[in-house]
């Protein structure tokens, strides 16, 4: 019989989770899917996801963040084995887990599509990095 690896649960997580851990969210399952499952979440939520997110997602990645996710509290996901912070630069949450890293991402909310699709690329880095740590 063939090594059965269980899929890690993965949390992508920042303040109202509508931007940065919904991205990572959807790249995460776009990019990593077959290592680990991926969910995003809030300490607050605040909707609808972000529209600048939404659309540059679906013109790079052709991901319809709108059909398949939407903002949740943590209490909203299952048990996680991974933590991922996105640089809240507040208290962010503690969820028991047994791998935490911050990524320190700064919110592009508000910002040019040039500084948004910057966050989006160092998004898309982190989590190939994760999914190659994962192998």
């Amino acid at each position: 019989m063939g090594n059965i690896r269980t899929m890690k649960k993965t949390a992508f997580i920042c303040v109202h989770n509508s931007c940065r851990s919904q991205i990572a969210e959807a790249l995460g399952k776009h990019l990593a899917s077959d290592l680990f499952e991926s969910y995003s979440a809030g300490t607050e939520t605040e909707r609808p996801i972000n529209p600048d997110a939404v659309r540059l997602i679906k013109d790079v990645y052709g991901i319809d963040m709108e059909l398949t996710q939407a903002p949740k509290l943590l209490g909203d996901i299952p048990p996680v084995d991974i933590v991922i912070t996105m640089g809240c630069n507040v208290q962010c949450p503690n969820l028991p887990c047994c791998h935490r890293e911050d990524w320190g991402l700064e919110d592009p909310t508000g910002k040019s599509d040039d500084e948004f699709l910057k966050i989006i690329k160092r998004i898309e880095e982190k989590v190939l990095e994760l999914r190659e740590s994962l192998q």
